[in-house]
Parts: structure tokens; C-alpha cells; sequence
């Protein structure tokens, strides 16, 4: 069956990312398409926490990407349903000993010279933020501008909100184009699509999706788990978070790694994480790491002991060997966009990636430099190889 409809811009992608490149680009005058092989946020960003974080990121391209998207999820916040949860309780990352706290304050003036608003919290004040937190830490430092959103009904109201035709079951098995290789649509098992741009928001499946196209993004994924608590009252009030989750989120290694980060919801479960390992997609239940993660959390929070896990859950975030995402077009493909590999920080990221795709497609100036984020960074093989 072939399609006749004929939209400006076709997102391949219905998570957070697709979903905010669908608004912003349907805000700036597009029309938009929407495919996706499954149900709307049925990958990473149904599997995510829903951070939005600026206190996890160093200064450079993440952070003022990370800083500038902040704002716009403020703005979202009032635009959107309340339903999305967004909710400003503001980060604690705190350290375990002196020479942590020494390491973690030297980040966080990096940090507040970039931007971002950082307050050291001494250790006999951090029962002030969190009652139940474990005593004996060091001290910690509180960023206000942390957020947390629930990532799936964000990404529905912002497709909602972006009034795209949205289809799902619809896996994209080809690209069209036209002279000189510039993109016409995509093809899909049942149908074809036109379209003079297309955005690949596919998350950790980007690498196939650009691959499709002739070009070489080697987005990997990396497998985290996510334990879920019985409902409780609010006995953690913000994202609180061991000082070594930084180091985690910046490491390049294959292997099982895990930092205490636990949170409470609107709705009552405590989520806990953090696990990082590059597995495949390897979904298979990991005990280890559920382990390491329960005993991480209890160690930050002893009166989780008792409560029980009511479930747990395993995402992939869509990891790129030099952990900035691939944000706008690719100069190899006349018509392809990207807005993919942001591992862990989709979810936080996903308003100022659907502002610049939207600015690229409209050709207006982007909010910031993206030199960084170009999608061609990796040819000549110097980004495949560190990822493999």
C-alpha cells in the first residue's frame, strides 16, 4: 500500500526525543509524521527514571545542552498536563568520606562557574534535606535545578501536544532518495512515506537506522536495571545520589558498574538505580546487579531495608563512544537529521534536541553551538573502534 501523504519532516522514533523534535518542528509551521515499530516510549524511555539532570554532567557541550533544556522543560511544565509529573525536588549528591568531598566540591565550582547552582551542604545539614538519609556521610552538595518527569506520559502529551500524525507498528526497512542521494522518505514493511527530511530519534537503535542511509553512527547499547519499591510515604525528597555516579556515567567500560541513586515519586514507589554494563540487548534478569543495587540503596537510605521490591525493569540507553549525543544534520545525507545516542540523559536532553532539529529544519540559528554533536564526527573509524 503506498502512502500519499506527504509531511514535511518524518520522525522515526515515538520516545521523548522523537516526541520533542515532533512538537518543536510542528510548533515551528511543519508538518510532521511520526513512526515508530512499537507503541509510543516502548524503548529507552519507557524503561527510564525520568531525570533531568544538570548535577550529573561536567562542564562542555552536555552541560549547557543539559542547562539550556532545563529551561525549557520549566516552560513545558506550564504548557503540557500535569500529568507529565514534572517535578523541580532538586538533586543531593553526596560523598562518603573527606577525600570524596573533596573531589565532589572541586566538580561542583566547575560546575557553578559553567552555570549550574550548586550549595554545599555540610554533613550534620543533610538531615535537613533528607531525614532518612544514612548518618556518617561526609557532607554532600544540593543543585535546586535538578528535575524528574515520568518519561512515558511526557513523550505522549508532547506528541499530542505537536498534533504529528503518529503511526505505529511501523519499522523503517529502507530510506528513499532521490538525486544525488538526498533523502525523499523511508519505506516501512507495509507501507512508503514521503518526505523531503527525515530524523532519526530511534534511540539505541540509531546506529541501524543510519546504517540504512550509508553512514556510520555507532550508537551501542548499554544495559541498566531500575528497582521499583511497594508505595511509601515521601521518604526521600529529592535525587539523591553517591558522589562515584559521575564516574560511572563518564566511564567507558563494558563491565558491570553500579552507584547508589534512589528517588521518590509523585506516586509513591521509591526508584533505585544506578547499573551500567554493555551487554547487547541482552534483556535477561542480572542478580548481581539487582543486588549491588539494593545494597547500594540501603546503604544511603536504612530505612529501605525493610520495604519491599515490587518489581524491577531493564532499559538500554543508547551510548555513543564519546558520550555526547548526535544532534542535527548529517552533511553525508542531504535530508537526514539525527537526534540519538544520548544515553542516560534522553529523557533531560530531549526539549533542547527537538528545539535544534526544529531550528535545522527551519533553518534558524540553534540556541547553542553544535559543532560537538555533528553525526559525522566518526567517520575515518575514530569513534567505532573505542565503542566496540
Amino acid at each position: 500500500m503506498v502512502m500519499t501523504s506527504t509531511p514535511d519532516v518524518i520522525v522515526v522514533g515515538a520516545g521523548i526525543v522523537g516526541a520533542a523534535c515532533a512538537y518543536y518542528a510542528a510548533r515551528a509551521g511543519l508538518r510532521v509524521t511520526v513512526l515508530d515499530r512499537g507503541p509510543v516510549a516502548g524503548g529507552t524511555t519507557g524503561s527510564g527514571e525520568g531525570n533531568l539532570l544538570v548535577s550529573d554532567k561536567a562542564p562542555g557541550p552536555e552541560l549547557e545542552l543539559a542547562l539550556k533544556s532545563a529551561e525549557l522543560w520549566r516552560e513545558l511544565a506550564e504548557r503540557l498536563p500535569p500529568g507529565i509529573e514534572y517535578e523541580p525536588k532538586g538533586g543531593l549528591v553526596v560523598a562518603s568520606d573527606e577525600a570524596a568531598l573533596t573531589a565532589l566540591r572541586t566538580f561542583a565550582a566547575a560546575q557553578e562557574k559553567a552555570g549550574v547552582t550548586v550549595r554545599d551542604v555540610a554533613a550534620d545539614r543533610l538531615p535537613d534535606l533528607e531525614p532518612h538519609l544514612a548518618r556518617g556521610l561526609a557532607g554532600g552538595v544540593h543543585y535546586p535545578q535538578d528535575a524528574q518527569v515520568m518519561p512515558a506520559l511526557a513523550a505522549t502529551h508532547l506528541l499530542r501536544a505537536s498534533g504529528a500524525e503518529v503511526r505505529l507498528g511501523q519499522e523503517v526497512t529502507g530510506l528513499l532518495t532521490g538525486p544525488g542521494g538526498a533523502i525523499r522518505g523511508v519505506r516501512t514493511a507495509s507501507d512508503v512515506f514521503h518526505a523531503p527530511y527525515v530524523v532519526n530519534a530511534a534511540g539505541t537503535w540509531g546506529g541501524e537506522l543510519a546504517r540504512l542511509a550509508g553512514v556510520l553512527l555507532p550508537v551501542l547499547p548499554r544495559r541498566g536495571f531500575v528497582l521499583v519499591t511497594e508505595p511509601l510515604p515521601r521518604v526521600v525528597r529529592h535525587k539523591v545520589y553517591a558522589a562515584d555516579y559521575v564516574a560511572d556515567v563518564a566511564s567507558d567500560s563494558a563491565t558491570l558498574q553500579t552507584s547508589a541513586v534512589v528517588e521518590g515519586t509523585p506516586a509513591g514507589p521509591v526508584l533505585i538505580g544506578a547499573s551500567r554494563e554493555r551487554v547487547g540487548f541482552d534483556r535477561a534478569l542480572s542478580v548481581p546487579a539487582l543486588r549491588r543495587l539494593a545494597a547500594g540503596a540501603t546503604a544511603l537510605f536504612p530505612v529501605l531495608a525493610g520495604v519491599r521490591v515490587i518489581r524491577t525493569y531493564a532499559g538500554f540507553r543508547p551510548y555513543l563512544p564519546d558520550h555526547l549525543p548526535a544532534i542535527g544534520t548529517d552533511a553525508r545525507v542531504p535530508g537526514l537529521l539525527h537526534a540519538c545516542g544520548h544515553e542516560g540523559a534522553g529523557i533531560g536532553l530531549a526539549p533542547v534536541t527537538g528545539r535544534i532539529i526544529a531550528d535545522c529544519l527551519t533553518g534558524a540559528q540553534p540556541p547553542l553551538d553544535i559543532a560537538p554533536f555533528d553525526p559525522a564526527r566518526f567517520e575515518g573509524g575514530t569513534g567505532a573502534g573505542a565503542g566496540a
